[in-house]
């Protein structure tokens, strides 16, 4: 018998914050501009959530950890060698990606790239030099998300904020 997922631990992943489980768990966020992006390995049952803020680290520093965690191909790239460390194909996971809202009104409206445009094409492009296939998304609006991750099961559920 299934337990219900009310018995399951429950993690509030913060901007700037990865977080890896190897047991079922409630992994939530809500996002704006950032990105989250859900990693899901079913056959050994790790997940992670992560919820970067900015497209890029600088390239003259040495980040690790926390404070690179704040940026999506840090963010992506440190998830990716940790299901290297567990030999977890990029194959075998199932990646879901989120936000990169442009949730702030602009004064002047121009071509110039925003955050969370910028995000987005970050993750993308990071994902894809990973080897990652991504098999969901809802990507941009003008709204933010609170998006819920059961990572016994890899669904995740997306609700709109006003």
């Amino acid at each position: 018998m299934v337990e219900p997922e009310a018995s399951l631990p429950e993690v509030d992943v913060q901007p700037g914050e990865s977080h890896l489980v190897r047991n079922p768990t409630i992994l939530r966020t809500i996002l704006g501009s950032c990105v989250g992006v859900t990693f899901f390995a079913r056959r050994l049952g790790i997940a992670a959530l992560c919820h970067p803020m900015l497209p890029r680290a600088p390239d003259n520093s040495l980040m690790i950890g926390e404070e690179g965690r704040r940026y999506v191909d840090f963010a992506i790239r440190d998830l990716a060698r940790q299901f290297d460390f567990c030999r977890v194909r990029r194959a075998d996971v199932e990646v879901k990606l989120f936000g990169g809202g442009d949730v702030l009104s602009v004064m002047n409206e121009s071509s110039r790239p925003t955050v969370g445009r910028m995000n987005c094409e970050a993750a993308l492009y990071v994902l894809n030099e990973e080897g990652f296939h991504i098999s969901a998304s809802s990507l941009g609006g003008t709204c933010g998300l609170h998006i819920q991750f059961n990572t016994g099961t890899g669904e995740v559920l997306l609700r709109r904020l006003s």
